[in-house]
Parts: structure tokens; C-alpha cells; sequence
């Protein structure tokens, strides 16, 4: 650390520490007679009104590390790293009815995970396993770039090593397992309205400092024409316009499959609030295509990236726009709404990690009588190891590797599509069919994305997630986002599958849900009558 970043280092601590405090207190926030439940502590009793689960959901999706690696992206690809934007304005559209109808047999049945609504809906023990499985694998390293996010920050104050990030995360593991949800809800106010001041100021202040907003998209385009990849640019082009709506289309079926995404939604008091987020979340979407911006900016502005181990960290070019932009004091409030952007998801991504691990796991196959203390208990140890293996990607591997492996999470979680999303469409699907879909799914994703090499990083495997389409057999030089395809293989094997195994009548699970629970019309009298009854159990 130099004396130079002393009033950044200052500011980020003091609203680090706030934040931390709030966690803590978090506990009393609306407290309940006893936080010695999964409804309790990783749902915080299903009570969240539409401004809460505003903050909490949108806290929830847009991270710390999407602060830092959108405009890092469209630092180093250009018009292909907005990916983002339209995929977080398509998928809200898509996800409406859907989580309507999630929320309400969830609440009728008590579920807690997505994985509870599979084992009820396909009486299949195994299939909901396989989901909670999948969805643990798909958080790990999502928990794990945030740390990234917040090594990034650190890095362009001067501070190195590994402590720092090992505190901040005890920290909050510390508050988590006291507070449970309540704890990034609260937060999550502080990390939006840090975040909404931070980047209106720097659309604002910034461009000005720069010329305007034609020289910084000249400089953009300039740099772009020196290069001699043909993908990227300030346009896209031919080659990757395909990959680019597969990826966003992709990427907006995948969102809401992420468990935290999901307890996110759970934690809402009723429908109605789902419906008045799902419509009002884009509005984090125009603040997201903001931030993307701010990879032209930093075109326009000359900036390096820090260089770690002889190698240029791309991750760290917002925290040193900003400090070559901004005075200090504003700059430490920058970096603070960007680590504090990491707290909130790592929090609701180790809950949601968590209570799949306890209910589809130790009360399914360790102990089914398990009481709703034992639970509790259970997922608060567990949501300290969780966190303890996102700190160890960081410690053990390439941070690079971990930004694979969050690459390879989206593949891995579209693959529960057909059981969670189009499960609560229909029951024609059968189990095994299901079961079967979803590893031919995984496998074929694996293999595309171990076939992408990157040569620029030196990666001949996972290298990327644009997978060439000659290689299958077409002639074209087109590429398309992997996750798509594997779902796709996923799709046909799950429906030929079920036809299959319907003609040899093999027998299938019962569904221990009823019509009545995804009725969308809350005023229905016979859903009314469910919905008070399980909110007085």
C-alpha cells in the first residue's frame, strides 16, 4: 500500500465496517420468535415486501463482479461484452409467470429450494439430488468471483495478498450465520444506492474529463482497427452476432435457475411482489449497460491494467479508471460500492448453497427426521464451508480458472431447465427421461467447452464459450454460445425419453402437488384458503 491511496483505504474501510455492523444487526431486524429454521434463517420468513426483495433480488444478480467484468469485457472485446444488457431485460418477461407460479406451490408445500419443488412434483428422490447437486457446483465458483471483484479493488489501492480477502469473508461468514438472509437484505439498500450514486456520477463526470462521448467511442474504434482478432470492435460483425443473441438468450434461461436467484424470489411475502419486481428490475438493467460503458471510457482514458505475476489483470481496469478519474474521497467510495457489491450475493449464494445441501441431501439421505433446529443448524455450518471453498479457489488456483469455472457454472445450470422451469409448466416429462437428458446435457456442454481453446491466454481447453460451428460440419466461420446447445441435446433426449419410456409403461413417480397450487389468480377462493392455511403452519 502507498501513502497515495491512504483516503481511498479510509473511506472503503469506514463503509466496509458500516456494512458489517448492519450485517450483525441484521439479526434483530424483524425478529422472530426463534431464527431455529429454514424459513427463519435462509428465507427470512417468507416476509419480504416489494422494496426489500427489490433491492435483495437486484442485489442478488448484479455482483461485484459484474461491476468489474462487463466493461472489462467490452474493454478487451467491445460491442460483444453488452451481452449482459439484453439478457437482463429479456428475462424478466420470461421468468414472470414462472416464478409466480414457483412461489405459490412453494409456499402452499413449504419448499425451500428448487430441488423440493422437483422431489414433489416428479416424486423422484434422485432428480432432486441431481438438481441440488447441480446447483451447488453452479454457486461455487459464482461465490468465488466475487472475491475476484473485491482482489480487484484491493489491487488498485496497492494491496496485495491474500489476508485482507480471508478477513473480509470471515467477517462475513461471521454475520451470515448469525443473521441469515436478513443480513444481505439489509445490506443490499447501502450496495444499491452506492452503486446507482457511483455510476451516474461517472457517465456524468467522466465523458467530460474525456472530450465528450465521440472521442471516447473514435478511441474505442481505434483500438479495435489494431487489432487483429475479427470479432471484436464497437459493432458486431458476422462471426459472432449469432453466438451473441444465443449467449444472451442463453445467459436470461439461466438467471432465475440459480438457486440464489430463486431464494431470492422465496423470500417474497406474496405474488403480488414478484409481479412489481419482475416488472421493475430492468431498471437495473439500464444502470448495467451504464457500466459496460465504462469499458470505452477506459479505452478513451489510456488505461493499463495492473499486472500481476508478468500478466495484465483485465479485471482491475474499472478500480484504476476510477482512481485516475476521480478525486480520492470519491474513488474510495467507488471502490467501497464495488466490495460491498461482493458481499451482498456471496451471502445469498452460500444461503441458497446451503439449504439445498440440508434439504435435499442431509434430510433426505443423512437423517429424515431431522427437526426444523437441526436444519437450521445444519445450513448455517455448511454456509461456512461453503464460503471457506470460495476462498480456497482463490488461495489455490488462477483467478483465470475461476472465471472458467463460472463460465462452465452457466452451462452446467441450464441443464436443470427441464425439471425446475418446464416443470412447472407441465408433469408430462418422465423422471428417468429427465435424469437422462440432464447428463447427456452436461456431457456435451463439457466436451464443446473443453474443445475452446483461447491462444490469446494460452488455454488450449476452456478457453471460452463460442463454440465454432464447422467444427460441425457447417460451413460457416459462425460462432454459437455452448450452454444453447447443450440444452438443446438435453431437450431432445428428455422428450424421446419420455416417449420411450411411456410405450413400455415403466412407472413413474407421483406428484405430490395439486392444480390448485399454480393458480396465478391469488383471489381464487380455494388458493386463498391454501395460502392462509399454510401461512398459519
Amino acid at each position: 500500500m502507498t501513502g497515495e491511496h491512504l483516503t481511498e483505504l479510509i473511506i472503503f474501510g469506514l463503509l466496509f465496517l458500516l456494512v458489517s455492523g448492519m450485517g450483525f444487526v441484521a439479526a434483530r431486524w424483524r425478529r422472530p420468535t426463534t431464527m431455529e429454521s429454514l424459513d427463519e434463517w435462509g428465507l427470512g420468513g417468507r416476509s419480504f415486501g416489494s422494496w426489500i426483495s427489490w433491492f435483495l433480488i437486484g442485489g442478488d444478480l448484479y455482483t461485484a463482479y459484474t461491476f468489474v467484468a462487463v466493461p472489462a469485457l467490452v474493454f478487451g472485446a467491445g460491442a460483444a461484452g453488452f451481452y449482459a444488457v439484453p439478457y437482463t431485460i429479456v428475462v424478466y418477461p420470461l421468468v414472470f409467470l414462472v416464478l409466480i407460479r414457483l412461489w405459490s406451490v412453494s409456499h402452499v408445500h413449504g419448499f425451500v429450494t428448487p430441488a423440493d419443488f422437483v422431489r414433489a412434483r416428479f416424486g423422484s428422490p434422485t432428480l432432486a439430488l441431481v438438481v441440488a447437486i447441480t446447483g451447488i457446483v453452479a454457486t461455487m465458483p459464482y461465490i468465488a468471483l466475487q472475491l475476484v471483484g473485491i482482489e480487484a479493488v484491493l489491487k488498485a489501492m496497492g494491496i496485495t495478498g491474500h489476508l485482507p480477502i480471508v478477513i473480509a469473508f470471515g467477517i462475513l461468514a461471521a454475520y451470515t450465520y448469525q443473521s441469515g438472509l436478513r443480513a444481505p437484505a439489509l445490506i443490499a439498500f447501502v450496495k444499491d444506492v452506492l452503486i446507482y450514486l457511483v455510476i451516474i456520477v461517472a457517465v456524468l463526470y467522466i465523458p467530460s474529463k474525456l472530450g465528450g462521448w465521440g472521442n471516447i467511442f473514435d478511441s474505442a474504434q481505434a483500438k479495435f482497427d489494431k487489432t487483429p482478432v475479427p470479432s471484436d470492435g464497437i459493432l458486431l460483425n458476422g462471426t459472432n452476432q449469432l453466438n451473441y443473441a444465443m449467449l444472451a438468450l442463453g445467459s436470461a434461461l439461466a438467471l432465475f435457475l440459480y438457486p440464489h436467484s430463486i431464494t431470492g424470489v422465496l423470500a417474497s411475502k406474496n405474488r403480488d411482489v414478484i409481479k412489481r419486481n419482475m416488472a421493475a428490475l430492468p431498471a437495473y438493467s439500464f444502470v448495467l449497460g451504464l457500466i459496460a460503458l465504462l469499458g470505452f471510457m477506459a479505452i478513451a482514458a489510456n488505461v493499463k491494467p495492473i499486472v500481476t505475476d508478468g500478466k495484465p489483470d483485465t479485471n482491475t481496469v474499472v478500480p484504476v479508471l476510477f482512481d485516475q478519474m476521480f478525486p480520492s474521497w470519491f474513488t474510495g467510495v467507488a471502490y467501497a460500492a464495488i466490495g460491498i457489491g461482493a458481499l451482498v450475493p456471496a451471502a445469498i449464494m452460500s444461503i441458497a448453497a446451503a439449504n439445498l445441501f440440508t434439504r435435499n441431501i442431509y434430510r433426505e439421505y443423512l437423517r429424515k427426521d431431522a427437526t426444523e433446529a437441526q436444519e437450521a443448524k445444519v445450513s448455517k455450518l455448511v454456509s461456512l464451508v461453503v464460503k471457506v471453498g470460495a476462498v480456497a479457489c482463490i488461495l489455490l488456483l488462477d483467478p483465470q480458472f475461476s472465471i472458467d469455472l463460472q463460465l462452465i457454472g452457466g452451462v452446467v445450470i441450464l441443464q436443470t431447465l427441464p425439471a425446475v422451469a418446464l416443470g412447472l409448466v407441465t408433469r408430462w416429462f418422465h423422471r428417468g427421461a429427465l435424469i437422462a437428458g440432464w447428463a447427456a446435457g452436461l456431457a456435451v456442454g463439457l466436451w464443446m467447452l473443453y474443445q475452446i481453446p483461447n491462444p490469446a491466454k494460452g488455454k488450449a481447453h476452456f478457453g471460452g464459450s463460442a463454440y465454432p460451428l464447422g467444427e460441425l460440419g457447417l460451413d460457416t466461420k459462425m460462432t454459437v454460445y455452448v450452454g444453447v446447445l447443450a440444452l438443446a441435446v438435453n431437450l431432445v433426449i428428455a422428450v424421446l425419453g419420455t416417449l420411450v419410456l411411456r410405450a413400455a409403461k415403466v412407472a413413474d413417480g407421483e406428484d405430490a402437488t395439486k392444480a390448485s397450487d399454480y393458480v396465478a389468480d391469488e383471489g381464487d377462493p380455494k388458493v386463498k384458503k391454501e395460502l392462509d392455511l399454510a401461512s398459519s403452519t
